[in-house]
């Protein structure tokens, strides 16, 4: 169990009841970052326009790259593999809640144009700097 989970938080109620969460990356045997993709209804509504009668609906929600990592394709690999870990479990699309680069906050969403270059597309805005994409397969 890392440092930020909890035993009595909903983080670890996830776990202990089998819901996927997220993945992790592994360089040399240590845990260097992750990235929570999971089915959308495990997370708190994500967006007004979220349509909740939707199936087969995955988020990404937020990546972890400790610092001295960053700028190495880090998140890039989490995200490519977040992608191919969602569609072979059930996902029919993936949705995600990307900010621009220049925004000043919410940087642990990704960045938009990292979405737009593996297909995604803007489907709306979630408050006022979050965009929701979607990848459909």
């Amino acid at each position: 169990m890392s440092r930020t989970t909890r035993r009595n938080g909903p983080s670890f109620s996830l776990i202990e009841a089998d819901t996927p969460v997220g993945i992790v990356a592994h360089v040399e045997g240590k845990t260097v970052g992750w990235c929570s993709v999971a089915p959308r209804e495990t997370y708190r509504r994500l967006s007004r326009q979220q349509d909740d009668s939707e199936t087969g609906v995955w988020s990404i929600v937020c990546f972890y790259v400790p610092r001295a990592l960053r700028g190495g394709g880090l998140a890039a690999a989490l995200f490519d593999a977040a992608i191919n870990h969602a569609f072979p479990k059930g996902a029919s699309t993936i949705e995600a809640y990307p900010i621009d680069q220049a925004s000043p906050s919410y940087s642990f969403m990704g960045f938009r144009d990292m979405f737009v270059a593996r297909g995604f597309r803007e489907t709306g805005v979630a408050g006022s700097r979050r965009h929701v994409m979607r990848l459909e397969r």
